[in-house]
């Protein structure tokens, strides 16, 4: 797994890439507070080696939590700027941007 952050020199906004290693997922989602934790927004886009991809633009000077769903399941990004607990008793990933 892996993030990418390119911030904008011409606009308040930092392009965030999310990258996943899952050959056997059918679909893989990134889902936090920036869509309202969604699991139907942000589709990362399966790639020929097997990963998922996907970019999202997130406002610059903000702090984000997040996770994968892959096939269902949630998953933390381990390199993720930081974690934190959530109200389920689990860790979400925190992105500053």
């Amino acid at each position: 797994m892996a993030i990418k952050k390119q911030f904008l020199k011409t606009k308040p906004i930092c392009k965030v890439t999310f990258t996943i290693e899952a050959p056997d997922a059918k679909n893989a989602f990134v889902c936090g507070d920036f869509n309202n934790w969604s699991e139907k927004k942000n589709e990362l886009k399966k790639l020929k080696n097997g990963n998922f991809k996907g970019t999202i633009d997130l406002e610059k000077d903000n702090t984000h939590e997040f996770k994968y769903l892959v096939d269902g399941n949630w998953m933390n990004e381990e390199q993720a700027d930081s974690f934190k607990w959530n109200d389920l008793g689990s860790e979400n990933s925190v992105l500053e941007v």
